[in-house]
């Protein structure tokens, strides 16, 4: 049975924010099924790849059963913990390091400086001045040079190493010459000024970074420095792609009833910003056998589909995984867009995160059960959650969480418009998803925001 003021073929979550509004203010709020009942549309995402509703088609499951939303990341994080324990470090150049995490402290195999060094430009000098001046001055690179004797100076560059009994080093605006060429201090000097002491950032032996640390650039030329060649770090987990649906083209434009992939496109570099390796992008079309020997020969740690998730005659997901003896983590999430995506573990070593096919509710997946699993075999921590004003309003769902895309602005988060499930206009836009409550976020109410991948310090590097 259709719920009242929702017509037949059209799921909630597919309808104008507007019209759901008046559902609710008309005492029509879509129903949510009891437990055991049949879906009818208003409890289904009959779409895929941003078609319309098929009426009758849905996700087989009530809604009562579907997971609330931060339950459901909690799960997801929590279900590759035992996986990420058994995970072999691996040892990596520095070239291939950005974006890991290190599996082993950083800890210094030199002093750092290894060497006093000088911190400027000018001349060692030693004792008090004028100072006769060295025909030849200290490069950076050359060997220990000649110690100085007092009243005695030598030119010397940023980097080379301190003659032994230097008093200081005389910057060059600092200093002048006369016609004797000796050399005069143009103010006072302080005894070790602009002298790097050894030692003075670390000692051989200190720890510098502990596990966890995400590989930066910075991380990078600080291993350099500490004379690394190779860092001891988590691996990227390895993803597969499987991009479902017979109606789907790999280039030029829609035509007759065929449309775009978008998620082909998307799903990989969107993937590596959140640290996985993708091995592979399987094109599998609507066919249940091809999805059946995917699942069964791929190696990946985690295989993501797109669409199939409803209980459509060519949804295929549900029925493979039952074939497979899958057990389903999450079926369902009480997130608008986005609600029919699920996990599935395959194997000890394997999971599944089924994608609904519209682009949208596909990202929403993403961000809510691939992220923290990627995160948790990737061996990061979870970001800091915060929260920021909404400069607009924006409306919810009646009963589940809703991602709106916005941008930041300040100290404040404005929603975007062209956020249906089917839309990629405003998520292409965005800097971040607002997580709004049901019932929706009036402007000026602090609500929770994620960062996009790219958007969050140290995540970039992840895209190489």
């Amino acid at each position: 049975m259709t719920a009242p003021g929702i017509r037949d073929g059209q799921d909630a979550e597919d309808l104008d924010v507007e019209e759901v509004l008046a559902l609710v203010k008309d005492g029509n709020r879509p129903a949510r099924p009891s437990a055991g009942a049949t879906p009818g549309p208003a409890a289904t995402h009959g779409g895929r790849h941003g078609s319309p509703g098929v009426p009758g088609a849905g996700t087989g499951h009530p809604q009562a059963s579907a997971t609330p939303w931060t339950d459901a990341r909690t799960r997801a994080g929590r279900a590759a913990r035992s996986l990420a324990a058994r995970r072999t470090p691996v040892s990596v150049t520095l070239d291939d390091a950005l974006g890991l995490v290190l599996a082993a402290p950083l800890t210094a195999l030199t002093d750092l400086p290894s060497f006093n060094t000088s911190a400027m430009d000018g001349w060692a000098v030693a004792g008090p001045g004028p100072w006769a001046v060295r025909d030849e001055g200290v490069l950076a690179g050359q060997a220990e040079p000649a110690p100085l004797v007092d009243g005695e100076a030598v030119g010397i560059a940023t980097g080379a190493r301190i003659p032994p009994d230097t008093t200081a080093v005389l910057r060059s605006e600092h200093g002048r010459t006369d016609e004797k060429g000796r050399l005069h201090p143009g103010r006072d000097l302080q005894h070790g000024q602009d002298i790097r002491p050894r030692g003075q950032e670390c000692r051989s032996g200190d720890q510098l970074l502990p596990v966890g640390a995400v590989v930066t650039p910075a991380v990078l030329g600080l291993a350099a420095a500490a004379g690394y060649d190779t860092l001891a770090a988590v691996p990227r987990p390895r993803v597969e792609v499987f991009v479902l649906g017979d109606e789907l083209l790999t280039e030029g434009r829609p035509h007759d009833g065929l449309i775009r992939d978008a998620l082909g496109p998307m799903l990989p570099p969107w993937l590596r910003a959140m640290g996985a390796e993708v091995v592979a992008v399987r094109r599998l079309g609507d066919d249940a056998e091809a999805l059946y020997q995917a699942l069964t020969t791929s190696a990946a740690d985690l295989i993501v589909t797109t669409g199939g998730t409803a209980a459509g005659p060519v949804d295929h997901v549900h029925p493979t995984l039952r074939r497979l003896d899958a057990e389903l983590l999450v079926d369902g999430v009480e997130v608008r867009p986005g609600h029919p995506m699920l996990l599935a573990e395959l194997t000890a070593d394997r999971y599944l995160v089924g994608l609904p096919g519209n682009p949208l509710a596909a990202v929403s997946g993403l961000l809510t059960l691939a992220e923290p699993l990627l995160r948790t075999l990737a061996g990061r921590s979870a970001p800091e959650p915060y929260t920021l004003p909404l400069r607009e309003a924006a409306h919810g769902h009646p009963y589940d969480t809703r991602l709106v895309p916005v941008v930041l602005r300040g100290d404040h988060a404005l929603p975007l418009h062209y956020n249906g499930p089917a839309m990629l206009r405003g998520i292409a836009a965005a800097d971040a998803l607002a997580v709004v409550p049901p019932g929706g976020a009036r402007a000026g109410q602090e609500t929770e925001v994620l960062d996009l991948p790219w958007a969050t310090a140290g995540i970039a590097a992840c895209f190489t």
